[in-house]
């Protein structure tokens, strides 16, 4: 159970629930805001709890070097305690060109849209679609908290329900692709189907992209 400096009118304790629990017995505060940390060290946590104490002082008096030694302590707390390797930096500026290339190039749809082209409940747009991605029919890539489902995924013939191959090549890469690398797959040139992407062939095609998917797996297991 970590206790960081009670400064002012705020006070602030860090441990585990029930560690917590029984520290707000013995208090008397009218008001109280809880944050939780599922896999934080306590070191952090205490620098957590110490920007609060800071933040409460801050509330409480106008003293100019309070607010500057407060936003000093925030501005430590934002900042990456070590600064990214330009390594890292390179990578992130890659998957986010990738990620751009293949929501622009590729036909990608919300759950209501697919509710809605489907003739699905719009009460909870989400429902069937996101079943059809537990049961593997279908995948989505999550971006800025949207989940977008391949539209070329989809068979207009069917009422908009996911293509079977679909499934097929899903189950064929397993787990070694998740969504995004699912995504970049389909949308990537692909030799084995005369430089077309697999995404333009899967509904004029799906045998031949199964067995491209096949021919990538084989080609990664044998190195």
């Amino acid at each position: 159970m970590g206790t960081a400096n009670k400064r002012s009118d705020v006070s602030t304790w860090f441990g585990t629930p029930a560690e917590v629990r029984d520290q707000l017995h013995h208090h008397s505060a009218k008001r109280l805001l809880v944050i939780s940390f599922d896999h934080v060290k306590e070191s952090d946590q205490s620098v957590v709890a110490e920007a609060f104490v800071s933040m409460g002082a801050m509330l409480s008096a106008s003293d100019k070097h309070r607010n500057r030694e407060f936003m000093e302590k925030l501005a430590d707390l934002l900042v990456p305690r070590t600064p990214p390797s330009p390594h890292l930096l390179r990578e992130a500026t890659m998957q986010a060109r990738a990620r751009t290339a293949v929501l622009q190039g590729g036909d990608f749809v919300t759950a209501a849209d697919i509710a809605k082209a489907a003739g699905l409940s719009t009460l909870n747009a989400s429902a069937q679609p996101n079943k059809w991605k537990k049961q593997g029919q279908i995948f989505a890539v999550h971006h800025n908290g949207v989940d977008y489902f391949p539209g070329y995924g989809l068979d207009a013939e069917t009422g908009y329900r996911p293509l079977k191959a679909l499934a097929q090549v899903i189950e064929v890469f397993d787990a070694t692709k998740d969504a995004w690398g699912l995504a970049y797959w389909f949308g990537s040139d692909n030799s084995f189907l005369g430089g077309k992407r697999p995404q333009d062939v899967l509904k004029a095609d799906p045998t031949r992209v199964i067995a491209a998917a096949r021919d990538e797996v084989e080609e990664l297991a044998h190195g």
